[in-house]
């Protein structure tokens, strides 16, 4: 694909941008009918023509308009038709404008709320390729936002919040959808993602205290009633009145934001028209007029005669009390309640249902994103995050959606090469030079342990006659340290010397990471094992563990924990630990029971005799412990002998198959993490 075009679809208001593949811009806007954030609205003619955009609202010659579509797409068949005609006439404005070439190879990547299902998703795919379009992949508009954010220069966002949770928060004019990201994923929300909370309903609320406070109250109202499209528009108008004013709240402090909409009030005879869906949908009689008819009968013809074109003003007001109206007020949309109790009890209940997973980031979205009260909002609800919004958050989701074209581009390359890579013998080779470190570092670290844990138990086992004769020391210590080894504190011993261990493959590795990153633009970081690693030493004293940065690092030094001790316990056939003990500690309690006794040439007799219970408590535990910290230089020494004397080959190979699966199953991870699932 040479282009990505992102369409953000959206329920009042919608916008094109195009990105080129070869370019490191940001996409651009596209206009459409001169019009970079247009209104969902199409109209048709009598002519044929379908108009869209802000003109669709009052050209006189309409036949039938319709607006305020998309939200109703699961609840009603009809809808399919109104997207289908809108899509089309977008697509025929961008084919007449030369923004897009027929046959050109593109794709267009358009938006959807987060709570949609697959299934869903591809009814809402179908329509667009019904309408014409080139190849469409649907993405959730809340996770565009994120890419958008992520690929912006204006904050310090980066795919290192991709591994971390993110609330999206995209508010539209008739929805809020909020999406919590986590570790790259989208996690469906137990609110099912959309809550009827818009700002639309504030449109609505500016729109009728303008309508109130009019002198022409009752006609406005008529108006309204008689042609639903140009209540559309004067709540578009109120609309972008409300923005213009929370844009720059400071600025307008004690001051009238001010604006003045003609309405006009001819209609034709048929005009009455017939409100179809909500005020979604207006059609007229043969003779057109719609909401801006010329004729003059109808039931609006008897304010003015017989009077062509007439119209009154209408006049929007926001100051500092109508936005404390249009937020605290209580409103009949919202069942008696104020917008602000409303979006508050939905966070509250979204930060419920996050079980704990509180976001770091929340990321704002849409117009409404403008007003300074719903940031406040935010991070009331969640003290603990940061709260962003972009500087054009009209153009986040279609931004977003563009740069998902050319991300999910580079992330089908980027994944085949760190599949190239893993599939090679690089990382084999790269253990195999190193895998001789590991039993030496494994040895030197459990030696100790395993004197004080798994010894010191069985000869007070055997002190007490439990264990009947020295012969089945070995055997009893065989388990003993089986049984440790697989114990959580002995793994948690294993996690210093292994993470130091994987430092110089890291580092190696990087050779080959590193390249791959630079050709994709990701962060060399992403595929860094170093990075991670060297985070467990930022204090001997934190749970080594809890401080790698990926759940996936730690995962793989567990992985490694395992089929170490698995080796090392005898899952080769050879206990290459338990060997290296055999005969030192049963020659230990032995030699100091032989003292103790005073006799000589005895040891046969000894070693399979069933000694008395008063003769072991000869033996004191004191003398027996300093006799272990006495030997255990000779024990690392014999362990040391007995696994380079028992290690086979097979052993070996096993070794460095099984961690190199887990480094590459580790490198594939953290691939994932930074290539931002686009499902």
């Amino acid at each position: 694909m040479e282009r990505y075009f992102g369409f953000d679809l959206g329920d009042a208001e919608s916008a094109v941008t195009c990105l080129k593949k070869s370019e490191k811009t940001e996409p651009k806007v596209v206009p459409v009918r001169e019009a970079g954030s247009f209104i969902t609205a199409y109209a048709r003619l009598r002519t044929g023509e379908l108009l869209i955009g802000e003109e669709a609202c009052y050209a006189p010659e309409a036949m039938e308009r319709c607006l305020r579509f998309k939200s109703r797409f699961l609840t009603d068949p009809t809808v399919v038709r109104d997207i289908r005609s809108f899509a089309g006439g977008v697509l025929g404005e961008l084919y007449m404008s030369g923004s897009l070439v027929k046959g050109e190879d593109c794709c267009f990547y358009v938006g959807c709320p987060a709570g949609w299902d697959q299934s869903q998703r591809e009814r809402y795919r179908e329509i667009f390729e019904e309408a014409g379009y080139p190849p469409v992949r649907i993405i959730s508009e809340s996770r565009a936002a994120l890419i958008s954010a992520c690929q912006s220069r204006h904050f310090q966002v980066g795919y290192d919040i991709l591994s971390r949770p993110v609330l999206v928060v995209d508010m539209g004019s008739s929805t809020t959808d909020f999406a919590h990201i986590n570790s790259g994923r989208e996690v469906e929300l137990q609110t099912a993602g959309e809550v009827r909370l818009g700002g639309g309903i504030m449109d609505e609320l500016l729109l009728d205290a303008a309508v109130e406070a009019s002198p022409d109250r009752e006609l406005l109202q008529r108006i309204f009633r008689e042609s639903p499209p140009w209540r559309s528009y004067c709540e578009f108008a109120a609309r972008r009145l409300k923005e213009k004013y929370f844009s720059d709240e400071e600025y307008w402090k004690g001051r009238d934001c001010l604006q003045t909409v003609p309405v006009h009030l001819g209609v034709s005879e048929n005009a009455a028209g017939t409100g179809t869906n909500g005020n979604s949908r207006y059609e007229t009689g043969t003779n057109g007029g719609g909401a801006s008819g010329t004729g003059t009968t109808g039931v609006l013809s008897r304010f003015f005669g017989k009077k062509q074109n007439s119209f009154t003003r209408l006049q929007l007001k926001m100051n500092e009390e109508m936005a404390k109206h249009l937020l605290e007020s209580p409103a009949p949309q919202l069942d008696g309640r104020s917008f602000h109790e409303v979006f508050a009890a939905s966070l509250s209940e979204i930060r419920k249902k996050l079980d704990g997973q509180i976001p770091e980031l929340l990321f704002l979205t849409g117009g409404v994103s403008r007003m300074p009260a719903l940031r406040d909002w935010c991070r009331e609800a969640f003290p603990e995050a940061i709260v962003i919004t972009g500087s054009e958050p009209e153009y986040s989701v279609s931004r977003g959606l563009a740069y998902s074209g050319r991300i999910d581009e580079e992330v089908r390359i980027f994944r085949q090469e760190v599949r190239d890579l893993v599939d090679s013998s690089i990382v084999e080779r790269i253990v195999g030079e190193h895998v001789e470190d590991l039993f030496h570092r494994t040895v030197d670290i459990l030696v100790e342990p395993i004197l004080r844990n798994a010894a010191i138990p069985v000869f007070d086992r055997w002190r007490n006659g439990e264990i009947r004769r020295l012969s089945d020391v070995d055997t009893e210590m065989e388990r003993a340290i089986d049984a440790w080894l697989h114990s959580p504190d002995a793994a948690e011993l294993l996690v210093k010397p292994i993470t130091a261990w994987l430092r110089p493959i890291a580092y190696r590795l990087e050779e080959h990471t590193m390249p791959i990153c630079v050709r994709h633009n990701v962060p060399y970081r992403a595929l860094s094992l170093t990075s991670y690693l060297s985070l467990a030493e930022i204090d001997i004293h934190i749970n080594a563990r809890d401080v790698f940065a990926v759940e996936e690092l730690t995962w793989m030094v567990n992985a490694i924990i395992s089929i170490l001790v698995g080796l090392l316990c005898g899952g080769s056939g050879i206990a290459l630990i338990s060997s290296g003990f055999s005969g030192i500690i049963a020659g230990a309690m032995f030699t100091l029971l032989l003292l103790v006794l005073g006799k000589d040439k005895m040891e046969a007799a000894v070693m399979h005799a069933d000694i008395p219970g008063f003769v072991r408590h000869l033996v004191p535990r004191g003398y027996f412990e300093a006799r272990m910290e006495k030997i255990s230089g000779e024990v690392k020494k014999t362990c040391f002998e007995t696994m380079e004397k028992d290690k086979s080959e097979e052993v070996t190979s096993r070794m460095i198959g099984e961690i190199s699966v887990q480094i590459e199953e580790c490198l594939m991870r953290m691939a994932e993490v930074v290539e931002i699932p686009l499902g």
